[in-house]
Protein backbone atom coordinates (compact mmCIF):
# COMPACT_ATOMS: atom_id res chain seq x y z
CA UNK A 1 0.00 0.00 0.00
CA UNK A 2 1.59 3.57 -0.89
CA UNK A 3 1.82 5.93 1.76
CA UNK A 4 -0.66 8.53 2.10
CA UNK A 5 0.81 12.03 0.70
CA UNK A 6 1.07 14.77 2.25
CA UNK A 7 -0.19 17.46 0.57
CA UNK A 8 -0.27 21.65 1.58
CA UNK A 9 -0.88 25.16 0.51
CA UNK A 10 2.60 25.43 -1.06
CA UNK A 11 2.45 22.02 -3.18
CA UNK A 12 -0.13 24.09 -5.48
CA UNK A 13 3.29 26.38 -6.06
CA UNK A 14 5.48 23.33 -6.59
CA UNK A 15 3.03 21.67 -9.19
CA UNK A 16 0.14 23.90 -10.83
CA UNK A 17 0.41 26.47 -13.53
CA UNK A 18 0.12 30.01 -11.57
CA UNK A 19 -3.21 31.14 -13.01
CA UNK A 20 -4.60 30.75 -9.66
CA UNK A 21 -3.79 32.10 -6.56
CA UNK A 22 -5.92 30.35 -4.23
CA UNK A 23 -6.83 30.74 -0.77
CA UNK A 24 -4.13 29.07 2.06
CA UNK A 25 -6.91 26.75 3.47
CA UNK A 26 -7.44 23.61 2.28
CA UNK A 27 -10.99 22.56 2.78
CA UNK A 28 -11.66 18.36 2.90
CA UNK A 29 -15.29 17.75 4.02
CA UNK A 30 -18.12 19.78 3.39
CA UNK A 31 -21.95 19.20 4.70
CA UNK A 32 -24.84 21.59 3.85
CA UNK A 33 -23.64 25.20 4.22
CA UNK A 34 -20.99 23.71 6.15
CA UNK A 35 -16.78 22.94 5.28
CA UNK A 36 -13.93 22.01 7.12
CA UNK A 37 -10.71 22.06 6.47
CA UNK A 38 -7.14 20.23 7.04
CA UNK A 39 -6.93 21.40 10.67
CA UNK A 40 -11.03 21.26 11.23
CA UNK A 41 -11.99 24.44 11.37
CA UNK A 42 -15.06 25.15 10.38
CA UNK A 43 -16.69 27.76 7.49
CA UNK A 44 -19.95 28.44 6.50
CA UNK A 45 -20.61 28.81 2.60
CA UNK A 46 -21.60 31.79 1.21
CA UNK A 47 -20.06 31.47 -1.85
CA UNK A 48 -20.87 27.98 -2.99
CA UNK A 49 -18.12 27.42 -5.19
CA UNK A 50 -19.20 30.69 -7.32
CA UNK A 51 -22.99 29.91 -7.25
CA UNK A 52 -22.52 26.27 -8.19
CA UNK A 53 -23.39 24.33 -4.94
CA UNK A 54 -27.34 25.38 -5.06
CA UNK A 55 -27.83 22.12 -2.59
CA UNK A 56 -24.82 22.68 -0.69
CA UNK A 57 -22.12 19.74 -0.13
CA UNK A 58 -23.27 16.45 -0.71
CA UNK A 59 -26.87 16.96 -0.46
CA UNK A 60 -28.15 13.39 -0.31
CA UNK A 61 -30.30 13.62 -3.18
CA UNK A 62 -26.76 14.09 -5.08
CA UNK A 63 -24.95 11.61 -3.50
CA UNK A 64 -27.93 9.19 -3.66
CA UNK A 65 -27.79 9.72 -7.90
CA UNK A 66 -24.22 9.70 -8.17
CA UNK A 67 -23.79 6.49 -6.36
CA UNK A 68 -26.41 4.65 -8.26
CA UNK A 69 -25.17 5.95 -11.59
CA UNK A 70 -21.69 5.26 -10.83
CA UNK A 71 -22.71 1.42 -10.43
CA UNK A 72 -23.99 1.22 -14.07
CA UNK A 73 -22.40 3.56 -16.26
CA UNK A 74 -20.18 6.20 -16.23
CA UNK A 75 -19.48 7.21 -20.21
CA UNK A 76 -20.11 6.53 -23.97
CA UNK A 77 -19.53 9.16 -25.91
CA UNK A 78 -21.85 10.47 -28.27
CA UNK A 79 -21.72 7.81 -30.74
CA UNK A 80 -24.42 6.43 -28.42
CA UNK A 81 -27.27 8.14 -25.86
CA UNK A 82 -28.08 7.30 -22.79
CA UNK A 83 -31.00 7.41 -20.56
CA UNK A 84 -29.76 9.89 -17.67
CA UNK A 85 -29.27 12.57 -20.66
CA UNK A 86 -32.50 12.00 -22.60
CA UNK A 87 -34.58 12.56 -18.96
CA UNK A 88 -32.42 15.23 -17.70
CA UNK A 89 -33.50 17.11 -21.45
CA UNK A 90 -36.92 16.10 -21.27
CA UNK A 91 -37.11 17.64 -18.13
CA UNK A 92 -35.69 21.00 -19.13
CA UNK A 93 -37.83 20.97 -22.18
CA UNK A 94 -40.51 20.40 -20.19
CA UNK A 95 -39.72 23.40 -17.57
CA UNK A 96 -39.13 26.06 -20.42
CA UNK A 97 -39.54 27.41 -23.55
CA UNK A 98 -36.87 25.44 -25.37
CA UNK A 99 -37.71 22.16 -27.55
CA UNK A 100 -34.00 21.06 -27.63
CA UNK A 101 -30.76 20.63 -25.87
CA UNK A 102 -27.63 20.38 -26.13
CA UNK A 103 -25.26 18.93 -23.28
CA UNK A 104 -21.73 19.89 -22.28
CA UNK A 105 -19.04 20.19 -19.42
CA UNK A 106 -19.40 23.65 -18.51
CA UNK A 107 -20.83 27.61 -18.90
CA UNK A 108 -17.82 28.90 -21.14
CA UNK A 109 -18.54 25.07 -23.38
CA UNK A 110 -22.36 26.02 -23.37
CA UNK A 111 -21.81 29.57 -24.38
CA UNK A 112 -19.06 28.56 -27.27
CA UNK A 113 -22.19 26.11 -28.50
CA UNK A 114 -24.76 29.17 -28.82
CA UNK A 115 -22.54 31.19 -30.46
CA UNK A 116 -21.41 29.38 -33.21
CA UNK A 117 -25.14 28.49 -33.32
CA UNK A 118 -25.88 31.71 -33.79
CA UNK A 119 -23.66 32.29 -36.47
CA UNK A 120 -24.56 28.82 -38.51
CA UNK A 121 -28.00 29.62 -38.40
CA UNK A 122 -27.17 33.36 -40.09
CA UNK A 123 -25.18 31.72 -42.55
CA UNK A 124 -27.68 29.38 -43.63
CA UNK A 125 -31.01 31.52 -42.97
CA UNK A 126 -29.21 34.94 -44.15
CA UNK A 127 -26.16 34.72 -45.81
CA UNK A 128 -22.42 35.58 -45.06
CA UNK A 129 -22.77 39.55 -44.14
CA UNK A 130 -24.75 38.79 -41.13
CA UNK A 131 -22.34 37.65 -38.77
CA UNK A 132 -21.80 40.33 -35.83
CA UNK A 133 -22.44 39.29 -32.15
CA UNK A 134 -23.09 42.37 -29.84
CA UNK A 135 -22.26 41.87 -26.13
CA UNK A 136 -21.68 44.14 -23.24
CA UNK A 137 -19.25 46.06 -21.45
CA UNK A 138 -18.52 43.81 -18.23
CA UNK A 139 -20.16 40.78 -19.24
CA UNK A 140 -19.06 37.71 -18.64
CA UNK A 141 -19.45 34.36 -20.86
CA UNK A 142 -16.45 32.27 -20.17
CA UNK A 143 -12.64 31.79 -20.73
CA UNK A 144 -12.81 30.16 -24.04
CA UNK A 145 -11.08 31.83 -26.81
CA UNK A 146 -14.83 32.90 -28.70
CA UNK A 147 -16.67 33.83 -25.25
CA UNK A 148 -13.63 35.90 -23.36
CA UNK A 149 -13.93 38.18 -26.34
CA UNK A 150 -17.70 38.46 -26.58
CA UNK A 151 -17.46 38.48 -22.68
CA UNK A 152 -16.91 42.56 -22.08
CA UNK A 153 -13.81 42.85 -20.00
CA UNK A 154 -10.56 43.16 -21.94
CA UNK A 155 -8.20 41.99 -18.76
CA UNK A 156 -9.36 38.97 -19.55
CA UNK A 157 -8.98 38.93 -23.21
CA UNK A 158 -5.96 40.52 -24.31
CA UNK A 159 -2.73 38.99 -24.33
CA UNK A 160 -3.64 36.04 -26.51
CA UNK A 161 -2.82 37.58 -30.12
CA UNK A 162 -5.43 38.41 -32.61
CA UNK A 163 -9.05 37.89 -31.51
CA UNK A 164 -11.83 36.41 -33.25
CA UNK A 165 -13.50 39.13 -35.17
CA UNK A 166 -17.09 39.93 -35.90
CA UNK A 167 -17.80 41.36 -32.36
CA UNK A 168 -18.96 44.35 -30.77
CA UNK A 169 -19.68 45.78 -27.22
CA UNK A 170 -22.22 48.46 -25.92
CA UNK A 171 -23.41 49.74 -22.77
CA UNK A 172 -25.55 47.50 -20.45
CA UNK A 173 -28.65 48.64 -19.61
CA UNK A 174 -28.54 51.61 -22.01
CA UNK A 175 -30.96 50.83 -24.88
CA UNK A 176 -29.81 53.61 -26.86
CA UNK A 177 -25.98 52.37 -26.72
CA UNK A 178 -27.33 48.82 -28.81
CA UNK A 179 -29.39 50.57 -30.87
CA UNK A 180 -26.91 52.90 -32.27
CA UNK A 181 -24.73 49.49 -33.35
CA UNK A 182 -27.33 47.09 -33.98
CA UNK A 183 -27.85 46.63 -37.73
CA UNK A 184 -28.74 43.67 -40.52
CA UNK A 185 -25.45 42.77 -40.17
CA UNK A 186 -26.28 41.77 -36.44
CA UNK A 187 -26.58 38.04 -35.95
CA UNK A 188 -26.88 37.73 -32.70
CA UNK A 189 -26.89 39.01 -29.16
CA UNK A 190 -25.58 37.67 -25.85
CA UNK A 191 -26.28 38.79 -22.50
CA UNK A 192 -26.67 37.91 -19.12
CA UNK A 193 -30.06 39.13 -17.70
CA UNK A 194 -28.24 40.09 -14.21
CA UNK A 195 -24.20 40.67 -14.52
CA UNK A 196 -22.63 38.43 -12.05
CA UNK A 197 -18.74 39.13 -12.41
CA UNK A 198 -19.14 42.80 -13.57
CA UNK A 199 -20.46 43.36 -10.13
CA UNK A 200 -23.84 41.75 -9.54
CA UNK A 201 -25.74 44.25 -11.85
CA UNK A 202 -29.60 43.25 -12.50
CA UNK A 203 -30.57 43.91 -16.30
CA UNK A 204 -33.52 46.65 -16.00
CA UNK A 205 -37.15 45.09 -17.34
CA UNK A 206 -37.42 47.86 -19.73
CA UNK A 207 -34.14 47.66 -21.18
CA UNK A 208 -34.10 43.69 -21.46
CA UNK A 209 -37.71 43.85 -23.31
CA UNK A 210 -35.46 46.78 -25.50
CA UNK A 211 -32.93 44.42 -26.90
CA UNK A 212 -35.69 41.82 -27.72
CA UNK A 213 -37.77 44.53 -29.52
CA UNK A 214 -34.36 45.12 -30.99
CA UNK A 215 -33.05 41.26 -31.97
CA UNK A 216 -37.14 41.35 -33.65
CA UNK A 217 -36.64 44.56 -35.54
CA UNK A 218 -32.87 43.38 -36.94
CA UNK A 219 -33.79 40.01 -37.56
CA UNK A 220 -30.81 38.63 -34.70
CA UNK A 221 -31.19 35.87 -32.03
CA UNK A 222 -31.12 36.97 -28.54
CA UNK A 223 -29.03 35.01 -26.30
CA UNK A 224 -29.24 34.68 -22.84
CA UNK A 225 -26.28 33.71 -20.57
CA UNK A 226 -28.18 31.80 -17.65
CA UNK A 227 -24.80 30.03 -16.94
CA UNK A 228 -24.98 32.00 -13.43
CA UNK A 229 -28.59 33.18 -12.82
CA UNK A 230 -30.18 29.93 -13.33
CA UNK A 231 -31.61 27.08 -12.02
CA UNK A 232 -33.01 28.74 -9.36
CA UNK A 233 -30.53 30.77 -8.20
CA UNK A 234 -32.58 33.91 -8.37
CA UNK A 235 -36.35 32.47 -7.37
CA UNK A 236 -37.44 31.33 -10.52
CA UNK A 237 -36.04 28.29 -12.34
CA UNK A 238 -34.43 30.67 -14.79
CA UNK A 239 -34.54 34.55 -14.58
CA UNK A 240 -36.24 35.01 -17.79
CA UNK A 241 -39.11 33.81 -16.30
CA UNK A 242 -39.45 36.82 -14.11
CA UNK A 243 -39.40 39.22 -16.99
CA UNK A 244 -41.32 39.90 -20.06
CA UNK A 245 -38.60 38.66 -22.71
CA UNK A 246 -38.06 34.87 -23.96
CA UNK A 247 -34.87 34.38 -25.59
CA UNK A 248 -34.21 32.09 -28.76
CA UNK A 249 -31.02 30.10 -27.20
CA UNK A 250 -30.27 30.10 -23.41
CA UNK A 251 -26.62 28.63 -21.57
CA UNK A 252 -27.02 26.93 -18.40
CA UNK A 253 -24.25 25.53 -15.89
CA UNK A 254 -22.75 26.15 -12.43
CA UNK A 255 -25.86 25.28 -10.31
CA UNK A 256 -27.38 22.64 -13.06
CA UNK A 257 -24.90 20.02 -12.28
CA UNK A 258 -25.00 21.36 -8.13
CA UNK A 259 -21.09 20.45 -8.29
CA UNK A 260 -20.68 17.89 -10.84
CA UNK A 261 -19.25 19.51 -13.89
CA UNK A 262 -22.13 20.06 -16.76
CA UNK A 263 -23.20 22.80 -19.08
CA UNK A 264 -26.22 23.20 -21.59
CA UNK A 265 -27.33 24.93 -24.24
CA UNK A 266 -31.15 25.08 -24.31
CA UNK A 267 -33.58 26.60 -28.32
CA UNK A 268 -36.01 25.56 -30.36
CA UNK A 269 -36.57 23.12 -32.58
CA UNK A 270 -36.01 25.68 -35.69
CA UNK A 271 -33.01 26.93 -34.61
CA UNK A 272 -31.07 24.29 -33.28
CA UNK A 273 -31.45 22.63 -36.95
CA UNK A 274 -28.97 24.44 -38.08
CA UNK A 275 -26.24 22.31 -35.99
CA UNK A 276 -26.73 19.09 -38.11
CA UNK A 277 -24.63 15.86 -37.09
CA UNK A 278 -20.89 16.90 -37.15
CA UNK A 279 -21.07 20.28 -36.88
CA UNK A 280 -20.45 20.56 -32.92
CA UNK A 281 -19.66 17.72 -30.43
CA UNK A 282 -18.24 17.05 -27.23
CA UNK A 283 -17.25 13.87 -26.04
CA UNK A 284 -18.01 14.43 -22.48
CA UNK A 285 -21.24 16.21 -23.31
CA UNK A 286 -24.24 14.48 -22.30
CA UNK A 287 -22.25 12.08 -19.81
CA UNK A 288 -24.51 9.61 -17.80
CA UNK A 289 -22.86 10.59 -14.87
CA UNK A 290 -23.32 14.10 -15.14
CA UNK A 291 -26.65 14.11 -16.41
CA UNK A 292 -27.85 11.80 -13.60
CA UNK A 293 -26.82 13.67 -10.56
CA UNK A 294 -28.23 16.99 -12.57
CA UNK A 295 -31.73 15.49 -12.77
CA UNK A 296 -31.54 14.83 -9.02
CA UNK A 297 -30.06 18.58 -8.35
CA UNK A 298 -33.29 19.60 -11.09
CA UNK A 299 -36.06 17.34 -9.28
CA UNK A 300 -35.13 19.43 -5.69
CA UNK A 301 -34.50 22.72 -7.01
CA UNK A 302 -37.67 22.73 -9.38
CA UNK A 303 -40.14 23.11 -6.60
CA UNK A 304 -42.52 25.34 -5.41
CA UNK A 305 -41.03 25.25 -2.16
CA UNK A 306 -37.62 25.77 -2.81
CA UNK A 307 -37.66 28.51 -5.10
CA UNK A 308 -40.10 30.46 -3.07
CA UNK A 309 -37.66 29.45 0.10
CA UNK A 310 -34.86 31.61 -2.01
CA UNK A 311 -37.28 34.84 -2.14
CA UNK A 312 -37.50 33.87 1.70
CA UNK A 313 -33.48 33.50 2.22
CA UNK A 314 -32.96 36.98 -0.16
CA UNK A 315 -34.45 38.72 2.08
CA UNK A 316 -32.98 37.43 5.38
CA UNK A 317 -29.63 38.07 3.64
CA UNK A 318 -30.61 41.25 2.53
CA UNK A 319 -31.76 42.13 6.13
CA UNK A 320 -28.53 41.01 8.01
CA UNK A 321 -26.26 43.10 5.65
CA UNK A 322 -28.82 45.91 6.23
CA UNK A 323 -27.90 45.46 10.43
CA UNK A 324 -24.33 45.16 9.50
CA UNK A 325 -23.86 48.01 7.60
CA UNK A 326 -25.95 50.22 10.00
CA UNK A 327 -23.57 49.47 12.51
CA UNK A 328 -20.41 50.04 10.37
CA UNK A 329 -21.35 52.11 7.00
CA UNK A 330 -19.74 50.11 4.60
CA UNK A 331 -21.88 49.67 1.88
CA UNK A 332 -23.53 51.86 -0.61
CA UNK A 333 -25.93 49.06 -1.64
CA UNK A 334 -27.49 45.95 -1.76
CA UNK A 335 -28.45 44.68 -5.67
CA UNK A 336 -29.20 41.33 -7.24
CA UNK A 337 -32.03 38.91 -7.13
CA UNK A 338 -32.67 35.90 -5.31
CA UNK A 339 -29.15 34.64 -3.65
CA UNK A 340 -27.06 36.15 -6.33
CA UNK A 341 -26.58 39.15 -4.30
CA UNK A 342 -23.87 41.84 -4.32
CA UNK A 343 -23.10 43.95 -1.57
CA UNK A 344 -21.31 47.40 -3.24
CA UNK A 345 -18.69 49.28 -1.14
CA UNK A 346 -19.20 52.64 -0.22
CA UNK A 347 -16.67 55.33 -1.74
CA UNK A 348 -14.35 54.88 1.86
CA UNK A 349 -13.92 51.27 0.74
CA UNK A 350 -13.90 50.98 -2.70
CA UNK A 351 -11.06 48.70 -3.91
CA UNK A 352 -10.79 47.15 -0.76
CA UNK A 353 -12.89 43.81 -1.45
CA UNK A 354 -10.92 41.51 -1.22
CA UNK A 355 -9.95 42.26 2.25
CA UNK A 356 -13.06 41.48 3.17
CA UNK A 357 -12.97 38.07 1.62
CA UNK A 358 -9.95 37.77 3.69
CA UNK A 359 -10.78 38.62 6.90
CA UNK A 360 -14.03 36.87 6.21
CA UNK A 361 -12.12 33.60 5.74
CA UNK A 362 -10.01 34.26 8.71
CA UNK A 363 -13.23 34.28 10.71
CA UNK A 364 -14.92 30.60 9.61
CA UNK A 365 -17.23 32.34 6.82
CA UNK A 366 -16.62 31.84 2.56
CA UNK A 367 -17.81 35.29 0.53
CA UNK A 368 -17.03 36.19 -2.96
CA UNK A 369 -16.05 39.16 -4.96
CA UNK A 370 -17.57 40.83 -7.36
CA UNK A 371 -14.34 43.00 -8.72
CA UNK A 372 -12.54 45.33 -6.52
CA UNK A 373 -15.52 46.81 -5.30
CA UNK A 374 -18.44 44.12 -4.37
CA UNK A 375 -18.45 41.46 -2.00
CA UNK A 376 -21.23 39.00 -3.83
CA UNK A 377 -22.79 36.30 -2.17
CA UNK A 378 -24.45 33.04 -4.01
CA UNK A 379 -24.56 30.36 -0.89
CA UNK A 380 -27.24 27.24 -1.37
CA UNK A 381 -30.53 27.73 -2.12
CA UNK A 382 -31.32 25.85 0.66
CA UNK A 383 -29.40 27.38 3.32
CA UNK A 384 -30.63 27.08 6.99
CA UNK A 385 -31.56 30.18 8.69
CA UNK A 386 -28.73 29.90 11.81
CA UNK A 387 -26.68 29.22 9.09
CA UNK A 388 -27.13 32.33 7.72
CA UNK A 389 -27.32 34.12 11.06
CA UNK A 390 -24.21 31.98 12.61
CA UNK A 391 -22.33 33.28 8.69
CA UNK A 392 -23.87 37.05 9.32
CA UNK A 393 -22.15 36.79 12.66
CA UNK A 394 -18.56 36.05 11.05
CA UNK A 395 -19.20 38.47 8.16
CA UNK A 396 -19.70 41.00 10.92
CA UNK A 397 -15.97 40.43 12.91
CA UNK A 398 -14.78 40.40 9.85
CA UNK A 399 -16.15 43.77 8.53
CA UNK A 400 -15.06 44.94 11.92
CA UNK A 401 -11.81 43.86 11.45
CA UNK A 402 -11.43 45.83 8.27
CA UNK A 403 -13.08 48.88 9.32
CA UNK A 404 -10.50 48.68 12.42
CA UNK A 405 -7.59 48.55 9.73
CA UNK A 406 -8.80 51.62 7.75
CA UNK A 407 -9.68 53.88 10.87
Amino acid sequence: MSEVMSVTRAMFDDVMVPNYNPANIIPVRGEGSRVWDQDGREYIDFAGGIAVSCLGHCHPAMVRALTEQANKLWHLSNVMTNEPALRLAKKLVDATFAERVYFANSGAEANEAALKLARRWALEEHGEEKQEIIAFHKGFHGRTFFTVTVGGQPAYSDGFGPKPGGISHVEFNNIESLEAVMSSRTCAVMIEPLQGEGGVVPGEDKFLQGVRDLCDRHNALLIFDEVQTGFGRTGSLYAYEQTSVVPDILTTAKALGGGFPIGAMLTTQAIAAHLKPGTHGSTYGGNPLACAVSEAVMDVVNTPEVLQGVKEREQWFRDALAKINDKYDVFSEVRGRGLLLGAALNDKYKGKARDFLTAGAEEGVMILVAGMDVLRFTPSLVISDTDIQQGMARLEKAVARVVAANA
